[in-house]
């Protein structure tokens, strides 16, 4: 599928991908150049993630993926959690309303199971009140990990194996993929770090496999439309042969 391209330079198109994913890192270290409370280096961050949804839907991006809360996240003090699920909390129900208007159809990936039950509620509304859009699909993980992810993938397998519904011998990478949280979805063409970090610490380790990685000195608070497309154009000057050859046969 041909995928839009759009102008970065005023001069030439670039191939924008179907599927971007974000790593939002940053926010604390922000804060801590300014001297600021980390609180505010995550609610600024929040305003960069509403920069970010509309850039991507206005780029003709078709899924955007946010690593919102991991599942290591539950380590951080307590009062930082609060201030976390707080925003969480804030941005459902102040900027619901934008994103349905918006086309902006919401999913979620991670582990429910041990949320809070109102948490629960608000990512359940997020997706029941998007679920007929069809413009930008906004991927949020939350309290996610991809080891979590790939041990409740291999439990589900190992289910339909015990039930009989499967034999080991039909246990392939496509099969397992089936049974991740985010079987209905492509994986990410490019994967987008800030704040200079080079790692993806446990996200879309799966998914991950053939993604472009593209790691950017930006805190996460300061990023912005300027960011997120001289990330695309490193992403489009990059060959993807999937574990092939290159187009001249090198």
């Amino acid at each position: 599928m041909s995928m839009p391209k759009v102008s970065l330079d005023g001069t030439s198109g670039f191939e924008i991908p179907r599927h971007i994913a974000i790593i939002m890192d940053g926010n604390g270290r922000w804060a801590a150049a300014r001297g600021l409370p980390r609180a505010e280096g995550h609610r600024r961050g929040v305003e960069a993630l509403r920069r970010t949804v509309r850039s991507a839907g206005e780029m003709g991006v078709g899924i955007l993926t946010i690593f919102a809360f991991s599942s290591e996240n539950w380590s951080r003090p307590q009062s930082e959690i609060r201030d976390l699920l707080g925003l969480l909390r804030l941005f459902i129900r102040n900027d619901l309303a934008d994103l349905r208007e918006n086309n902006v159809k919401v999913r979620i990936i991670g582990d429910r199971d041990s949320l809070e039950g109102d948490v629960r509620a608000l990512l359940h509304e997020a997706e029941e009140t998007t679920r007929n859009n069809d413009g930008l699909t906004l991927v949020v993980a939350f309290n996610y990990g991809a080891r979590q992810e790939i041990a409740r993938a291999a439990r589900r397998l190992a289910d339909e194996v015990l039930a009989g519904r499967l034999a080991t011998k039909d246990i392939t990478a496509e099969r397992m993929s089936d049974f991740m949280d985010s079987s209905d979805l492509p994986d990410p063409d490019l994967i987008i770090r800030t704040s200079g970090e080079q790692r993806l610490s446990n996200f879309l380790l799966w998914q991950s496999a053939y993604s472009e990685l593209v790691f950017i000195p930006t805190f996460w608070p300061d990023f912005d439309r300027e960011a997120f497309e001289q990330a695309i154009s490193e992403y489009s000057r990059r060959e993807r042969r999937f574990g092939g050859l290159a187009a001249a046969g090198s």
